[in-house]
């Protein structure tokens, strides 16, 4: 039976349900549907939205916006279902025992999104958490669910705050619009460009607005004109077609606006849409139009020869049309219609009319271009020049690429004539170290194996295995080359400097002189400026790969030294004098210790260096047992407002990969992480977190709330 409740007068069940009824057939999935809304309603009950409406008006919203873009039963159910886990008294066992696995993985995968709090400080974070949205979510249909959950909040944010409504509109129109843009939901990404807008420039949006209305009617008079003449061409080469016109989102006005055009001289507010039904016709249909109506050069741009990231494909062209008005039109098929409007991620990977086969592979589709996106974000943050990334976009992510699958079904996407070795480190960077074997389609193949479309990979590794030097021989990813040297470099490095440490503590032993007292900071510094050098690690760097004789080190420095000096750790150059106040000192040099990276709110206890100021210590540091004869008294200044670096490490007892449940964690704190890593794998994992925090009061609650997953042991913070 169809529910007839009627919530307010905003919407019905019985609306949603005619929108669905418009593309899914099957009955049991209606059923579900229905299931999903009617569970919802009864979990929500008593609960209201700050609009002052009842809450499941808002999943029932969410749930009619995923028809627009013709989204399938499971996605429409975790639609009404999105809020549930987190805001109601159901647990996921009792999700997945009326709905099954795939609803509630879905579900989890929106509850895990809306936990993360965005921040759109500076463009890393923005980049940092895209990457973040894309990596937690496994179903590309999570991000769906998320972006329409959004969007209908943007919707009511007139119910919040004006503090916070900028705040929303910041992390919809930086952070989800992109994301909506790459997944190729037009829809969505333009509406929330336009409500991001509204709130946060409304002078601009209304004005916008305001101009738009006052030539409504002179453009919709031309626009038809121009309409009439063109169709009447196209009737006369027997092309079918459907014109539209169209209108040009107020964000989009605003761009063009913000780079310095005038409103008059905005081609595309006069606008017309050709959908024809063939590739070939849309070429005709052009070249038609370009007969009668002179074209303007350096305006016609061809995306379905050379689609979009995004996969959007159309012919766009500007033209003098009637009375001498400037047309931008865009000629397309209706698939690429389809595509353009509602995102591959919608409608053809998840309508079934098709047969069971087309659905599998629309949704190997949606799988690809999800991946497409990890791709891309993956790439920009690998070290290289602009001039290397831009080809590596070109190579690997915009040419012909293949896709291969994990044993469980996972896509990964990789670049024409890619290997095993390319394929292990796209799951994983210690995948890829740990590398030892491959099996495609059930058959032993070489590491140098060159991959084909949707073959499956089973990868092969052994946790006491490193990387070879050889591999870099047949690489395809450019990504997967830069790993491999990194690699090396690094333990390579590792290795010279324990070599050069070794061999200057041996040298300084034969000339009876003790390694602690002779490496002071005004010994090193003397050090560095004769070998050319920046710090005493560079100095084992170059012992160690005998770029630098020990001799010539040791020579630097008179071989008895008048006054020992006690060991002092290397210290950090960066000055914080407005950070530190000195019991009886005004105006000196004050630093952190790396040792022990001192925040604010630590006990502190300062140390007086030779040659380079003030070292503040935490009290318990390990290394101030032999300090103690030059410390003196220092403490916080309170009127302070920074963030301080720091380390933690975290133990957990499993090998299990949880790197994005701790970064979930740790944003939940407005925390900037600058790198994690694991520093210990065998039978357990250990993560080491370099972050930035505003003091010990923020670095606690973030620790504890750490401790809280089950899966970790113990979080302590670094001492070096």
């Amino acid at each position: 039976m169809v529910p007839t409740s009627k919530v307010k007068d905003d919407i019905t069940y019985e609306d949603i349900l005619e929108k669905i009824k418009s593309y899914i057939e099957k009955e049991e999935q209606l059923e579900i549907i229905e299931k999903a809304y009617l569970f919802a309603k009864e979990k929500h009950e008593g609960q209201f939205r700050k609009s002052g409406e009842p809450y499941i008006i808002h999943p029932m919203n969410v749930a009619l916006i995923l028809t627009t873009i013709y989204a399938d039963y499971e996605t429409i159910s975790a639609g009404f279902l999105h809020d549930v886990l987190e805001d109601c008294d159901c647990t996921s066992e009792e999700m997945e025992e009326v709905f099954g696995k795939g609803i509630t993985k879905l579900v989890q995968g929106v509850t895990k999104l809306s936990k993360i709090h965005f921040s759109t400080e500076n463009e890393y974070l923005i980049d940092y958490y895209k990457k973040i949205i894309v990596g937690m979510s496994e179903d590309v249909r999570v991000i769906i669910v998320k972006l329409a959950d959004r969007l209908h909040n943007m919707r009511t944010l007139w119910a919040i705050p004006e503090d916070r409504q900028k705040v929303k509109a910041h992390e919809a129109l930086d952070i989800l619009a992109p994301i909506a843009h790459h997944l190729g939901i037009h829809k969505i990404k333009s509406e929330l460009e336009d409500l991001s807008l509204r709130y946060l420039k409304p002078d601009v949006f209304y004005d916008i607005a305001e101009k738009l209305n006052k030539t409504k009617l002179e453009r919709d008079k031309t626009v038809y004109d121009m309409q009439r003449e063109v169709s009447d061409l196209l009737i006369e080469h027997h092309i079918p077609h459907e014109i539209k016109g169209r209108a040009k989102s107020i964000y989009s006005i605003y761009n063009k606006l913000d780079k310095g055009k005038k409103f008059s001289d905005i081609y595309d507010l006069l606008a017309l849409r050709i959908l024809v039904n063939t590739e070939q016709e849309c070429y005709l249909a052009l070249g038609i139009i370009h007969s009668k109506f002179r074209p303007l050069p350096k305006r016609f741009k061809d995306y379905i020869a050379m689609p979009k990231a995004n996969m959007y494909q159309s012919l766009h062209t500007t033209v003098f049309g009637i009375d001498g008005y400037l047309f931008e039109i865009q000629i397309r098929t209706y698939d690429m219609d389809e595509v353009a409007e509602n995102g591959i991620a919608s409608h053809w990977a998840y309508k079934e009319n098709g047969g069971s086969n087309t659905a599998a592979n629309l949704q190997s589709t949606t799988e690809q271009k999800l991946q497409f996106f990890k791709s891309i974000i993956d790439l920009s943050h690998d070290k290289m020049s602009s001039e290397e990334f831009v080809n590596s976009v070109k190579d690997e992510v915009l040419n012909n690429n293949i896709y291969c699958f994990t044993p469980k079904g996972d896509v990964i996407e990789l670049p024409k004539g890619a290997t095993p070795v390319d394929f292990a480190y796209a799951i994983h960077t210690r995948v890829g170290e740990t590398t030892v074997g491959a099996i495609v389609n059930n058959n032993i193949v070489p590491l140098n194996y060159e991959l084909k479309n949707n073959d499956i990979v089973k990868i092969n590794t052994n946790k006491s295995s490193s990387p070879s030097k050889e591999w870099l021989n047949f690489v395809k990813s450019t990504k997967t080359k830069n790993r491999i040297k990194s690699y090396f470099t690094k333990n390579d490095r590792e290795i010279y400097i324990e070599r050069g440490k070794y061999t200057l503590e041996k040298e300084l032993r034969k000339r009876k002189l003790v390694f602690s007292e002779f490496f002071t900071d005004e010994n090193v510094k003397k050090i560095c400026e004769s070998v050319k050098v920046e710090d005493l690690e560079e100095i084992y760097l170059g012992v160690g790969n005998e770029k630098i004789t020990p001799n010539s080190v040791i020579n630097v420095i008179d071989k008895v030294q008048d006054v020992p000096v006690p060991k002092v750790v290397k210290m950090s150059t960066k000055s914080i004098d407005a950070d530190i106040i000195v019991s009886g000192i005004d105006k000196v040099k004050v630093n952190l210790a790396n040792c022990c990276n001192p925040v604010y709110g630590d006990e502190i206890v300062g140390y007086i260096t030779k040659g380079n100021g003030i070292t503040v210590h935490r009290l318990h540091c390990h290394n101030l047992s032999m300090l103690e004869e030059r410390t003196l008294d220092v403490a916080w200044n309170s009127n302070v407002n920074k963030k301080y670096e720091t380390c933690i490490l975290i133990y957990t007892d499993t090998t299990d990969n949880h790197m994005m449940d701790l970064l979930q964690t740790i944003s939940m704190f407005n925390i900037n992480v600058e790198n994690i890593k694991t520093i210990s794998k065998t039978d357990k994992t250990v993560y080491e977190v370099d972050c930035y925090v505003t003091g010990v009061e923020q670095l606690d609650k973030m620790i504890l709330a750490i401790k809280k997953n089950t899966f970790v042991e113990k979080v302590e913070r670094a001492m070096r």
